[in-house]
């Protein structure tokens, strides 16, 4: 996985998953405690070191008051 930033808005924003049906919900608590996790998916423009900046989606993990942790990468468009 890269170091990436985001360049501009995320856009069409999915719930992929909550609750239990996160299969690292042990280990999301573990790490950034919170309640109410989500994985999520959306498109935004995203510059890597080096490199122009390209349309992907992008996937993370969500909870309220800790926010987004856990960007990734999925699939450049």
């Amino acid at each position: 996985m890269s170091d990436f930033e985001v360049v501009g808005p995320i856009t069409n924003i999915e719930t992929i998953a909550e609750g239990s049906g996160i299969r690292c919900l042990v280990r999301l608590k573990k790490f950034y405690s919170g309640k109410n996790w989500k994985k999520k998916k959306g498109q935004a423009l995203i510059r890597e070191q080096g490199c122009a900046p390209a349309l992907a989606e992008i996937h993370w993990y969500e909870a309220h008051g800790i926010g987004k942790v856990e960007m990734k990468i999925k699939e450049y468009l």
